[in-house]
């Protein structure tokens, strides 16, 4: 047998198309919609699985001919995509997926309608049916539909991937995650347990009294976080705006005016690079608690993510199976990241800055000479400021955290942190905390400076050492100094990183697994 030609092969997929085309029309002679219609009763595919009835189906396999025998299994409405198909004939097999799970079903020319069983021999993989009939066991012990009828649904008119094993190709799978999600079991699991996430993490503040909130996403200056934004304009007021970076003014704001507790779950833009933990548009849980401060913020932010991790673990589990208490911890709460594997159920270690520069250069971050001597080594400009020399040659020590323990690094150089208070023992740190795990930064909170003047002088010096060319989106946000010189009471405030959260708790070591629609280069024509 001869190979066929690469032209023949390019030829293949619309060969394919042309036939799907010609068995959708060929429903449509049957006089049925192969698009499908409205259709009421229907069960998620689990569900109409559980209610197979054992006793049932036994007492229909022994007496299922005797005249006035009544038929007691359980008939269920079901639609789903068809995800695998044998055809022995006078019996056609189908499996159908829907986003709770797979199940048979058998279209048996006997059994079915006459017309459900001419929907069957239409059918093709990746088409949608609707299917009713009672649940039975087979032979093989696999729950099934015995369809007494079969109707289309939505006819697929391109093939689905090859041998029905799910898109392998990454970049395929992040391109067409219509296909992924359903070819892809695992796809939409992780996609389910990112929405049980969120809405765990909303129950979770709502309970503590937080109250979410929304800030606007366009904004007149690029503020509230030093990244490089997205710039767009505003025809009818001729505006030039900008996509936001952080919700952290506004935010603030609300505490001036009397809000306690606020939170939102803001989507923000950045217009840096994307790797595997940055995408340019991202999820962001900020809040603030009026009257904290970064301690506060480390507890609830300890308890948030145990009680997360708690959610994963319950979804992945085997039924029944429980954690056991441990000195007041959960054991049973470690999760495989990469090859290794993070454990939530202990207590998160607390290390200072200043320690770990120390034992990653063995010189301390205040040896001017030293800092200055070791950026040099580094081809770092020598007219940099001794303390964003700090911040550079800080990168090295953070890779010595343990990616195993969640790890809260504490206190950081005031100069590097122009919204935080300052350690009133030592106001050369300020009160400001990074939550590392699996080597990625987590999250980051403060004890929010609250001083309007300080706040003036914090943000020129900011401004005053920016690079030139980000100097024309960088302006300082008069208003807001405004709203602080009417009193913003002291608080904590705390920013997290949903996506690289999902990946750490989920174990996924790229953020394109846990985004639907991740950004990707268009291909070229």
């Amino acid at each position: 047998m001869t190979e066929p030609t690469e032209e023949r092969k390019q030829e293949q997929p619309h060969e394919l198309e042309l036939e799907r085309a010609r068995k959708r029309d060929r429903v449509r002679e049957l006089g049925l919609d192969p698009y499908g219609q409205r259709t009421e009763g229907l069960l998620p595919l689990a569900q109409a699985s559980a209610r197979f009835d054992a006793q049932a189906d036994d007492e229909f396999k022994a007496r299922g001919k005797e005249e006035g025998y009544e038929d007691r299994r359980p008939v269920v409405r079901v639609a789903g995509r068809v995800v695998l198909q044998r055809d022995n004939g006078k019996l056609i097999w189908l499996n159908l997926r829907d986003e709770t799970g797979d199940i048979q079903v058998a279209v048996s020319k006997r059994d079915c309608d006459e017309l459900g069983f001419e929907v069957a021999k239409m059918t093709d993989l990746a088409d949608q049916v609707i299917a009713e009939g009672p649940l039975v066991k087979t032979r093989t012990g696999e729950v099934t539909i015995w369809a007494s009828s079969l109707r289309p649904a939505a006819k697929a008119m391109t093939p689905p991937p090859e041998k029905h094993a799910g898109l392998k190709d990454l970049e395929v799978r992040y391109r067409k995650r219509y296909i992924d999600l359903w070819s892809n079991p695992d796809a939409m699991d992780i996609m389910r347990l990112r929405s049980n996430i969120v809405t765990r993490i909303r129950r979770f503040l709502d309970d503590l009294g937080f109250l979410e909130v929304e800030t606007p996403v366009l904004q007149t200056l690029a503020g509230g976080a030093a990244a490089r934004p997205f710039v767009t304009h505003m025809n009818a007021l001729d505006l030039q705006l900008y996509m936001r970076v952080a919700p952290e003014l506004f935010l603030k704001r609300l505490l001036v005016g009397g809000f306690a507790k606020v939170y939102e779950l803001a989507r923000n833009f950045r217009n840096e690079g994307v790797d595997r933990s940055h995408n340019p548009e991202f999820t962001m849980l900020e809040l603030y608690q009026a009257y904290g401060d970064y301690r506060a913020m480390m507890e609830l932010t300890e308890s948030l993510i145990r009680d997360l991790a708690t959610l994963v673990i319950a979804s992945t589990r085997d039924p029944g199976e429980e954690n056991k208490a441990d000195g007041g911890y959960l054991e049973g709460l470690r999760i495989a990241f990469g090859d290794i594997t993070v454990d939530y159920s202990q207590p998160f270690e607390v290390v200072a800055y200043e320690e770990l520069f120390m034992e990653a250069h063995g010189f301390s971050m205040r040896d001017e000479q030293a800092v200055r001597d070791a950026g040099q080594r580094r081809g770092m400009d020598s007219k940099l400021d001794h303390w964003l020399i700090v911040g550079k040659l800080f990168d090295e020590a953070e890779d010595a955290i343990d990616p195993t323990r969640p790890t809260f690094v504490v206190d950081y150089p005031a100069a590097l942190c122009p919204l935080t208070k300052h350690k009133s023992s030592d106001p050369t740190l300020a009160e400001r905390f990074e939550l590392h795990i699996a080597g990625m930064e987590l999250a980051n909170a403060y004890t929010e400076l609250n001083d309007p003047e300080v706040q003036r002088e914090r943000f020129e010096a900011q401004l005053a050492g920016i690079d030139p060319e980000e100097s024309t989106f960088r302006t300082l946000d008069e208003d807001f100094l405004e709203a602080l010189k009417v009193g913003m009471p002291p608080a904590g405030g705390l920013g997290i990183g949903i996506d690289r959260l999902v990946m750490a708790i989920t174990g996924r070591d790229s953020i394109r697994d846990v985004l639907l629609f991740p950004l990707m280069r268009p291909l070229s024509d």
